[in-house]
């Protein structure tokens, strides 16, 4: 997955680039940045912090490692939040651009960011999240990078703040009693006519064919219809018609066999995520990178060679933008449903239903709560 958050100590973390919070002079901070140097080797590392000097907010360096599971550390200098008024989220973006083009000159494959600026410079929690979704989301339309959000163990604030609070409310008890009756009441419709929508093998399409192979008799005590009409009838399909020897109609027939079969296959999930992608308007590159779904996965979807699950269809449904009742069409076609008691799908509908299309953000706050992400199969 290109995106992914996990609790751990960001020292203990392999990854390719570290990105530490920095302070602006030359001097060991604390959190993040003291654990840093303790780790790496302080002596070694603040000799060649000390090469670099000040580091404004906004600003990034970059140094080697040292005794870190890693090959170099990033050293991030965060601004300090003064209400907003002084450029701070300009600056705080700068940090995770600069720090993500950096890794990309350098050709590493992962970095591990702590959240930015949210300790010790008071920045809000909500806003600090959504800064870094939005540089980690435009980075991964353009390049193939593993980018790990580390939480620190001991840390028990959420890290998506208020968003995850709204997010809660939407799917606390009362939320999910209103809605149990209507989406049961609702699938129970949809979904009995989709599960009759059988997929023949072909020898059991050869057997059921066969039984069809002559015209249904009228008389008296005749047999009743074959069992392929019985199928398709039951999920209410066109009846089957049936073939005169010579392979044309039989006699008052109005369909052929290819009919027929175009009656029980659908569209294919690759076909119609396609006609999805150019109904939207959106570049491949658009959607994967707001799903979370690596380029080479998101091409072997494309190409038919996978079947995404259900949590994928999810990821593709955000990065598509789609609304509510596309999105119900959409899991269909995939062989899914929305369920009404998944607090993972209710937090999914709370994003739809905002319109706030971004999976990385959907994966934190799934965090938050001690769900497993939609990058996490």
């Amino acid at each position: 997955m290109p995106f992914q958050i996990i609790r751990n100590d960001i020292t203990k973390v392999k990854a390719d680039i570290i990105v530490n919070t920095a302070n602006p002079n030359v001097t060991v901070g604390g959190g993040v940045d003291s654990a840093i140097y303790l780790a790496a080797g302080k002596d070694k590392l603040l000799a060649e912090r000390n090469k670099i000097g000040v580091l404004a907010p906004g600003n990034v360096a970059i140094t080697p490692a040292f005794d870190l599971d890693a090959k170099y550390i990033i050293h991030a200098s965060g601004p300090w939040w003064n209400g907003g008024k002084e450029g701070e989220t300009e600056l705080l973006k700068a940090c995770y651009d600069k720090s993500l083009q950096l890794a990309a000159e350098y050709k590493c494959n992962s970095i591990a960011f702590p959240l930015l600026a949210t300790g010790a410079y008071k920045f809000p929690q909500r806003l600090a999240m959504e800064i870094a979704v939005n540089a980690f989301t435009e980075f991964l339309e353009e390049h193939d990078m593993e980018i790990i959000l580390v939480v620190f163990e001991e840390q028990s604030v959420k890290i998506s703040g208020e968003l995850g609070e709204e997010v809660k409310s939407f799917i606390d008890d009362d939320y999910v009693t209103e809605t149990l009756s209507r989406e049961y009441e609702y699938d129970s419709a949809s979904q009995t006519v989709f599960s009759q929508s059988v997929c023949f093998d072909e020898e059991t399409l050869d057997e059921v064919v066969s039984d069809e192979s002559a015209p249904e008799k009228e008389a008296p005590g005749a047999a009743g219809p074959g069992r392929l009409t019985s199928v398709l009838r039951s999920a209410g399909l066109p009846a089957f018609k049936p073939f005169s020897a010579k392979g044309a109609p039989a006699a008052g027939s109005s369909g052929t066999l290819d009919d027929m079969l175009k009656s029980i296959y659908k569209e294919s999930f690759e076909k119609h995520l396609q006609k999805l992608i150019n109904k939207k308007g959106l570049r491949n590159s658009e959607v994967y990178a707001a799903a979370n779904i690596s380029k080479q996965y998101f091409s072997r979807i494309m190409k038919g060679t996978v079947n995404p699950s259900k949590k994928k269809v999810l990821a593709l449904a955000v990065g598509l933008r789609l609304n509510l009742d596309e999105t119900v069409d959409f899991l269909r076609i995939a062989g899914y449903a929305l369920s009404p008691i998944s607090q993972t799908d209710a937090v999914v509908r709370y994003f739809i239903e905002h319109k706030d299309y971004n999976v990385i953000k959907i994966d934190i706050v799934l965090f938050d709560y001690g769900l497993d992400p939609l990058s996490k199969d």
